[in-house]
């Protein structure tokens, strides 16, 4: 019965809470856990190490989108709660928010957790650091209750953020990882995982809906997958090893041509990044043949021939997945149109692609844990 909820055939939940995503531009041992971390701060300065509905057991966080650059949802963390805006985010494991230690002209705009008003708090020694696509944080590791909504994890590892660079003007105070432990830096057990095996979440899966153009409804789902989100039947890809969200792309084509992927490549399915990226010399093709002209950092067309533009068609275990040109070129503050594909020096000889909320948007996507898969089906 619970993997009819995969397939569609959504019993809806004990208690389905609704926790929306927006798109945006971005106990014991508590005193001594407080005078450590006041302590360890001010002798390791910069110093830290490189390293539902009733009866359903479906759970929907609503999420909101910010002006089609990222989906942020609301968590509560502390006791009592002290809320924060975040990321759910495919790409990474980890969970951080900044701290009132981080005093970066980017923390100084966010809400920073106050650890001292936790009654739950407790401090670890450890520290870690990320780099993303778009900035780096330091963070120090500590112990709390986190909340999604109504799913509560108790003396959940996460980072709070100590130092914090390149993501001045984003509209989000942290990051909440969705991917699997072995990429964590921290060895933090991610906090899906916690509340998979506390029992809050009754088959390891997840799932995200990403509305278009600003509109009302995007959400993350724990625990199933609601088939009011997406037309059809899902499609299951096999993801190419367990350990990250990344399954077997066979090829990118235009117009029955083929432009990348010609013997297959690695395609991370990432809800964290905003646009689809793939090798430069490949990328710098697409731009040629859709006529986008570089200016500054972004690639432009003539907003007037956004309707004309090719599809460009993703094909994933020989089902295609089409992204026409309304979805990939978005308007910047000024009215005018830049392409959603961006380049990255690779650095292997494995072909690697990310297909972000550009390429989600269009199609509803399901994360599951216990077979090692992702199920994708066209959003409605």
């Amino acid at each position: 019965m619970k993997w009819l909820v995969l397939l569609g055939l959504v019993a809806f939940s004990e208690c389905i809470v609704k926790i929306p995503l927006r798109r945006v531009k971005t106990m014991t041992k508590t005193l001594s856990g407080k005078n450590m971390l006041n302590n360890f701060v001010k002798e390791h300065a910069y110093r830290l190490s490189q390293i539902s509905f009733r009866g359903s057991n479906l759970t929907i966080h609503p999420l909101r989108n910010i002006r089609d650059f990222f989906y942020v949802g609301n968590i509560t963390i502390g006791t009592p709660p002290q809320e924060f805006q975040v990321i759910f985010d495919t790409g990474s494991s980890e969970l951080w928010v900044p701290s009132i230690f981080c005093n970066s002209s980017t923390c100084s705009k966010h809400d920073r957790f106050r650890h001292l008003e936790s009654s739950t708090f407790r401090l670890s020694r450890r520290t870690f650091s990320i780099t993303y696509g778009s900035g780096r944080i330091e963070a120090l590791v500590v112990h709390d209750t986190v909340r999604i909504g109504d799913l509560v994890s108790t003396d959940q590892q996460f980072g709070l953020c100590l130092e914090e660079s390149g993501f001045e003007g984003m509209r989000f105070d942290g990051v909440l990882g969705l991917s699997y432990t072995n990429i964590s830096p921290s060895g933090a057990i991610p906090i899906f995982y916690k509340l998979k095996n506390e029992g809050a979440i009754s088959e390891p899966v997840f799932a995200f809906y990403l509305s278009k153009d600003e509109r009302e409804g995007s959400v993350v789902m724990f625990g199933g997958a609601d088939h009011r989100y997406y037309k059809g039947e899902l499609n299951w890809i096999p993801l190419m090893k367990a350990g990250d969200w990344s399954v077997h792309m066979d090829r990118i084509s235009m117009k029955r041509k083929v432009i990348a992927c010609s013997g297959g490549c690695k395609a991370l399915v990432d809800t964290g990044s905003s646009d689809i990226v793939g090798p430069s010399t490949l990328v710098n093709n697409i731009w040629k043949l859709i006529g986008a002209t570089p200016q500054g950092s972004e690639h432009y067309v003539s907003c007037s021939a956004v309707n004309s533009l090719p599809s460009i068609i993703f094909t994933i275990k020989s089902n295609n997945y089409r992204v026409p040109g309304q979805a990939y070129i978005l308007k910047d503050s000024r009215g005018r149109c830049f392409t959603a594909f961006k380049g990255h020096q690779q650095s292997s000889s494995t072909e690697m692609w990310i297909l972000g909320d550009v390429f989600l948007r269009l199609y509803f996507s399901v994360f599951d844990r216990r077979k090692d898969r992702i199920g994708l089906a066209q959003a409605v």
